[in-house]
């Protein structure tokens, strides 16, 4: 029993950290393609979220037909709203307006955020292991994102564009807490055809300008392969893998994921000969995983809640 718990925990740091390495990887990417000025980033993101939806409902065919009950669909609005629509909005929007360090670097409190909300959604109990893995990675990943460019691009910083990039890591990490209970009911399929739906009904009001102003015709053959990067894997496999993980980890832990990113942009620099491994970058990376295990190591509400009750039950009997 212990070793299939073990198994289906470890199913989901997999998923977990696939998930990150696919958005890892997504950055320079989408870089590349805004930089060839073919489309906005709203455009781009608008597609990003048709084509992840058209590929979900294909996939639903293929898989177990569920019935999801208009509560929760209503709920699914708001799970879609939370992780995707504001996330990806608020995020688009900020770094229009400030640096890539910056945005970075702001994306470092994800875990601070999603442990303060589990604490006061879920009773999360916040425990000095937790606390702890957090500074950890935490100070793994900001010196991988300092070494990673040079401290002058900071220079475009604006107050209101870090706080934009602020507000979407906070609503990713309200959807990683409050919808928890929800995403554990239906199969990753069933779950984002219908959340990638509601976004891009939400976006495409905003967008359908952006997006028809797109020559997809003159478009050259890398950024129809980057942008078929950016939908297959760095959104449809990402967004499966994601539920996987949220139906087998706490969200604390879910949320330590993001501290890869760094690392996977520091591997792609050295792999395109645009950056070196240092002793520096290579300690940054080991503080990143051993948070990660420390975070993962702390004890939940439940497991403290069963020690509580074992406690009262061997006193019950000394008695």
């Amino acid at each position: 029993m212990e070793k299939a718990i073990k198994n289906y925990n470890t199913l989901g740091h997999m998923a977990i950290f696939a998930a990150n390495i696919f958005w890892g990887f997504m950055s320079p990417v989408s870089k590349a393609v805004l930089s060839s000025g073919y489309m906005s980033s709203l455009a781009l993101t608008t597609i990003r979220m048709i084509g992840a939806a058209a590929i979900f409902w294909i996939a639903s065919v293929f898989t177990k037909k569920e019935q999801v009950n208009p509560h929760d669909l209503m709920m699914l609005f708001f799970a879609s709203l939370f992780s995707i629509t504001l996330n990806q909005g608020c995020f688009i929007a900020g770094i229009s307006m400030t640096s890539p360090i910056d945005a970075s670097v702001v994306a470092t409190t994800i875990p601070i955020i999603t442990m303060i909300i589990a604490a006061m959604y879920l009773k999360e109990p916040v425990t000095s292991k937790k606390v702890l893995g957090i500074f950890l990675g935490a100070i793994g990943a900001l010196i991988l994102i300092a070494s990673g460019g040079d401290a002058g691009e900071s220079g475009d910083s604006n107050m209101i564009g870090n706080m934009l990039c602020l507000a979407g890591e906070c609503s990713v990490a309200i959807y990683y807490v409050v919808f928890r209970d929800l995403i554990r009911r239906y199969s990753p399929v069933t779950l984002m055809k219908w959340m990638f739906t509601y976004a891009t009904i939400c976006c495409i009001p905003f967008s359908y300008n952006d997006i028809a102003a797109v020559d997809f015709a003159g478009m050259p053959t890398k950024i129809i392969l980057d942008m078929g990067f950016i939908i297959v894997a760095a959104t449809f496999l990402s967004y499966l893998l994601v539920p996987v993980a949220q139906q087998r980890l706490r969200p604390t832990v879910i949320s330590m994921y993001s501290y890869t990113q760094p690392i996977i942009a520091s591997l792609m620099a050295v792999l395109w000969g645009m950056g070196t491994f240092t002793p520096t970058k290579i300690a940054a990376i080991v503080l990143v995983f051993v948070g990660v295990y420390v975070v993962n190591k702390s004890k939940s509400k439940a497991q403290l809640d069963a020690e509580e009750a074992q406690k009262q039950a061997e006193s019950n009997k000394t008695e």
